[in-house]
């Protein structure tokens, strides 16, 4: 007889990628994790431009106040070439 594959003790599952729309590649966001588990996207735009929410309705689509986040940093070194 084979036993099942349940561990014996209760895991959190991990938490599924955000589904922010424009939030997820903006520089602005920064994820904010509460004590029950939950994330919220918060816009930090908002600290000094009351036009921001501070924590808009996902997935945001368009927004005036995106930019786009540095890329991490790797080593391919592709950059621009002048002549």
């Amino acid at each position: 007889m084979s036993t099942p594959s349940t561990p014996d003790r209760e895991s959190t599952p991990p938490s599924p990628p955000s589904r922010a729309g424009l939030c997820d590649s903006c520089a602005h966001q920064q994820l904010v994790r509460n004590t029950r588990g939950s994330t919220f996207s918060l816009c930090r735009r908002s600290r000094e431009d009351p036009d921001y929410p501070r924590y808009p309705r996902l997935p945001v689509l368009a927004c005036p106040g995106y930019e786009a986040s540095a890329p991490a940093a790797s080593g391919s070194g592709a950059g621009a070439s002048g002549a």
